[in-house]
Formats: C-alpha cells, sequence, structure tokens
C-alpha cells in the first residue's frame, strides 16, 4: 500500500510549487500555519488556497473552541471546495472530548480530519462516532509524542490495525520531524504523512549510497576548513 505524503503549509506559493509535484498527495493545514503564512482573514486566505489546489485533499480547521461554533465554522468551511477536509481537534481546550460534532459532521458526510490524537483510546473513541462511509482521517502527531520521550510506533500499530478494514478512514502520522519517518509509516503501512517542505526535499533526493553521503560529509568538512583558513 502507498504512504500518501500530504504536505504541511499554508503558505501559497509554496502550495503552488507543490500542487504541481506528482510527489505530493494533498496538503494540511491549521491555525498557526496560516498566521505564520500572514492570514489576515481566514476564509479569504483560504479560498486564495483553493484557486491553485483545486484537485488534492486539503485539510482547513475550525478555530471555534464551543462545539455549537465548531459546527458553525465546520459547515461553512465543508462548503469551500470538494477536495476540502474540515479538521476537527479531538478535544477543546478544556479537555471536552468532541465526539457530537465528529458523529454529526460525519453523519452528514462530510470530509473530517481528527487532529491532534496522541493516544489509541482516542482513536477508538473517535472511530466510533464516524459515520464508516464517509471519508475521514485520524491525525496522530508522531513527531510531538516522540519530542516528549513517547513511542509513537505502538499506537499507530493499533489504530492502523482498528481501522485496516475501512478505506474510507486513513491514519495520518503527524508533527513529522526527519525524513526516515516517512520509512517508518510505509513499513506500518500507515495511509499518509503529512511534512514540511523541507522534509519534503529531503524524501525527493533518497536513493543516495552511503559512499556518496561519506564524500559528500568528507568535502562539506574540507570546504568549511578552507573557507575558514584553519592553520595548525
Amino acid at each position: 500500500m502507498k504512504t500518501k505524503i500530504f504536505c504541511d503549509i499554508a503558505d501559497i506559493k509554496t502550495i503552488k510549487f507543490y500542487n504541481n509535484k506528482t510527489l505530493v498527495d494533498g496538503f494540511t493545514t491549521n491555525p498557526s500555519l496560516m498566521r505564520l503564512a500572514g492570514a489576515k482573514n481566514y476564509k479569504d486566505y483560504s479560498t486564495k488556497i483553493l484557486k491553485y489546489c483545486k484537485n488534492k485533499p486539503i485539510s482547513f480547521e475550525v478555530f471555534a473552541d464551543s462545539p455549537t461554533e465548531m459546527l458553525k465554522q465546520a459547515y461553512k468551511i465543508t462548503a469551500w471546495g470538494k477536495n476540502v477536509y474540515v479538521k476537527i481537534p479531538v478535544v477543546n481546550s478544556k479537555g471536552l472530548f468532541m465526539g457530537s460534532v465528529i458523529k454529526e459532521l460525519s453523519g452528514k458526510g462530510i470530509k473530517l480530519n481528527i487532529t491532534a490524537v496522541y493516544t489509541f483510546e482516542q482513536t477508538k473513541k473517535i472511530y466510533k462516532c464516524l459515520n464508516k462511509k464517509s471519508k475521514s482521517i485520524i491525525s496522530i502527531f508522531a513527531g510531538r509524542m516522540a519530542d516528549n520521550g513517547k513511542d509513537p510506533l505502538p499506537i499507530f500499530k493499533k489504530s492502523i490495525f482498528l481501522t485496516r478494514t475501512n478505506r474510507n478512514i486513513e491514519i495520518l502520522w503527524a508533527s513529522t520531524r526527519e525524513p526516515y519517518n516517512y520509512i517508518q509509516a510505509r513499513q506500518l503501512n500507515c495511509n499518509i504523512i503529512t511534512m514540511p517542505p523541507k522534509v519534503i526535499n529531503k524524501i525527493d533526493r533518497f536513493g543516495k549510497s552511503f559512499r556518496s553521503m561519506t564524500l559528500d560529509t568528507v568535502k562539506g568538512f574540507l570546504a568549511d576548513s578552507k573557507k575558514s583558513k584553519f592553520n595548525l
């Protein structure tokens, strides 16, 4: 099974560039990335993105904190395009599980990306709320887990096994830190991995031999020592 690569970015120029690359299968955004990209009006900025990303799946996240407001925003976001997935956090800022939001939206056939998932228990609760005939993504934050000394692999293995018989529900490896995470995701048969452009660029150069990597490293050390005019 192919592990699809999504680009995690909200910068319009970057999305326009990667939208034309066969290596990239889709995009993910979040409010933090939108802010970093300079978005002032959420809808206006998102619709500008969709002028370039018309066919590949792209996720836009709600930024409300109450279930009622999340639903209002979700219905607006899903209307922006057929390729749009509405991103819903697994819990709000008070730690309340957003199961009612997930169940209502999924029940109406709205494509969802449930985000900020860190445990298999969360995956199970999400899975129970999802309409199995509607396309959905469950985003598990591997990199942030590893940053805090937690091994993400057991959670992925259990989550992938849970959803293995349903093609509409996909597990996504989120918060990617290094290119090797792509290899790990593929070995697990993870459906999707999302990563920033700098990691995608490194994956695009996969295939170098160990000999060439050694030579590149040594040449780099030599070049820097000459630039610094080191002398003993």
